[in-house]
């Protein structure tokens, strides 16, 4: 079998045919990446996170409107994939085909489908999100809060004093940072009291 199908791709090769295979292939490819990387961007946008369905629209996309991240003195806006799409690339590649789990969730189990199962399900989803920020030390918070570039004598002196003792204690933002956007879970742990193992969760600006 693999000697007949080797014979037919070397008559291909050396035909005509041959040209016009390649240039088709190179055709699809183009197709093929421009699709790609059109649902990538695409995906990435806050029309579609916060408002192409409803447990998002009437949940997570209520609760964020008129927060810090919303509206504020400067215009500067994070929107969801700010905060909850990476921005390096392979972090990136797995976040989108772990979103698989958000479809299942939509089209066949419908776990979060009413106002009441979010609200029931909140704990849960907030410690995976959670668990996450802390394993990869924050990273999408530090894509936009470079703390290099921060200045301390803008900063109130309780502020200062809290930076000083989180960066002694080797904390990391979400561990004070959270509940910005959205409704913190009734009950159950914080992000300070959780556990959490960073060895396989990348954190560089490439993984």
């Amino acid at each position: 079998m693999p000697r007949r199908v080797l014979a037919k791709v070397r008559r291909l090769v050396a035909g005509r045919k041959a040209i016009v295979v390649l240039l088709i292939g190179i055709a699809a490819s183009m197709v093929g990446l421009g699709l790609f990387g059109t649902t990538m961007i695409f995906t990435s946008t806050e029309a579609f996170c916060a408002t192409n369905c409803h447990e998002m629209a009437n949940n997570s996309t209520m609760e964020y409107r008129d927060t810090i991240h919303d509206k504020n003195r400067t215009g500067v806006r994070a929107i969801c994939p700010d905060c909850h799409v990476p921005h390096a690339p392979v972090p990136l590649y797995i976040a989108k085909m772990g979103a698989l789990n958000d479809l299942w969730s939509h089209h066949v189990t419908h776990s979060v489908d009413t106002r009441e199962k979010f609200v029931a399900q909140r704990p849960k989803m907030a410690g995976r999100v959670w668990a996450y920020m802390k394993g990869n030390d924050s990273r999408e918070c530090r894509h936009c809060h470079n703390e290099a570039s921060m200045d301390p004598e803008k900063q109130s002196a309780i502020a200062q004093a809290r930076h000083a003792k989180g960066r002694k204690e080797k904390m990391t933002c979400v561990d004070c940072h959270f509940g910005i956007s959205h409704e913190v879970p009734l009950g159950g742990p914080g992000p300070q009291e959780m556990e959490v193992d960073k060895a396989f969760i990348p954190r560089s600006a490439i993984f």
